[in-house]
């Protein structure tokens, strides 16, 4: 279980109320009343999931998948929480592929409405059907051709009975003690629109890397998208030497390069082996002051762990974590088996995978 920070610990309880005079004292909650209350909304939760009328769903869904995969944009709208909730759908179906936007319904009154065309669907979120700001929309949006969906909590309102479609989430009631606050209204509003969201990603066969495109800032995108090419040393960048240098004639290129090794390569570029500085240190042990005469050809591990180019670079990072022993970088060979880069475990964690 979790601990009180310091601060609260020596607070009284009950704990004093300053915002009236007649106002019950304030009571740390304890914790049959909180698993209660989550108890409760599970309860709620599962009342919507019970009587959610699926044909309804489907048709939401079919009309959604209909209107993007014609070139449309599917449009959420709604006020207060109904529209922070309707945002958030918006923007989750953007990230999974389908074309949408939030319209906020004041704004749209004011000239934002031009966006919508005879190609679009507007979804409009209210719990009530009744919201006056949605109503003074939907005629506006109708003008403009665009196809209207309501989604709301109540069998019958005004607003379902002015749009195209109507889909109904069963509300039994809000968590609130006044049964005011609309806190499972909106869970419930978020669950339904999210899970049309991947049933539309389902219809579309939205591929990895579609998804990965459209996160290529976040781990998920770089996980999916970046090759070891995008990351790896070249050129000048490499510590290059070749099996005949004696080793203390490349200390230099083994440590001014930043990889911790040399790579061992012939006239053609073909990697021979590699040499690192754990190699240096054990060599000398051994070797004392003979590894003076010693060439890196002699000592370096030859056939060493490789990879290519176009390997994904979490691929690469998982090869040099594999057994029998972690390495901490992979020379990178292309298809002639010519050297042409190194990736290091520093440069993939650098590069946020």
């Amino acid at each position: 279980m979790g601990s009180l920070p310091a601060f609260l610990i020596d607070l009284p309880s009950p704990l004093a109320s300053s915002s009236s005079d007649d106002a019950k004292p304030v009571e740390l909650i304890d914790e049959p009343t909180l698993l209660n209350l989550f108890k409760a909304q599970q309860g709620h939760l599962n009342y919507f999931f019970q009587h959610l009328d699926l044909s309804q769903t489907l048709a939401f869904t079919n009309a959604l998948l209909r209107f993007s995969s014609l070139g449309g944009t599917v449009f959420f709208t709604g006020v207060g929480k109904s529209g922070f909730v309707a945002q958030k759908i918006s923007q989750t179906l953007v990230s999974l592929g389908t074309r949408s936007a939030f319209l906020s319904p004041v704004d749209a009154l004011h000239g934002d409405i031009g966006i919508l065309t005879n190609r679009d669907v507007l979804v409009l979120f209210s719990k009530s059907g009744n919201t006056e700001e949605l109503l003074r929309l939907v005629p506006c949006a109708r003008a403009k051709g665009t196809f209207l969906i309501s989604v709301t909590s109540a069998d019958e309102s005004l607003l379902k009975g002015s749009c195209d479609m109507n889909v109904y989430l069963p509300l039994e009631r809000e968590l609130c003690p006044f049964d005011l606050a609309p806190v499972t209204s909106t869970a419930i509003q978020m669950v339904f629109g999210d899970t049309v969201a991947i049933a539309l990603m389902e219809a579309k066969h939205l591929s990895k890397e579609a998804y990965a495109a459209n996160h290529p800032a976040g781990r998920i995108g770089k996980t999916l998208i970046f090759k070891v090419k995008d990351i790896m040393k070249k050129q000048q960048e490499l510590p290059l030497c070749r099996e005949g240098d004696l080793i203390m004639d490349q200390l230099v290129e083994l440590s001014s390069k930043g990889c911790g090794c040399l790579l061992v390569i012939n006239g053609a570029y073909h990697l021979i082996g590699t040499f690192t500085d754990g190699d240096l240190r054990r060599t000398l042990k051994a070797s004392g002051e003979g590894i003076f005469k010693l060439t890196v050809g002699e000592m370096c591990i030859r056939n060493p762990r490789t990879t290519s180019p176009e390997t994904m670079a979490v691929e690469a990072m998982r090869k040099m974590e594999s057994p029998p022993s972690p390495v901490q970088f992979l020379p990178v060979i292309n298809d002639e088996n010519i050297l042409v880069g190194i990736v290091t475990l520093h440069g993939l964690v650098s590069a946020g995978l």
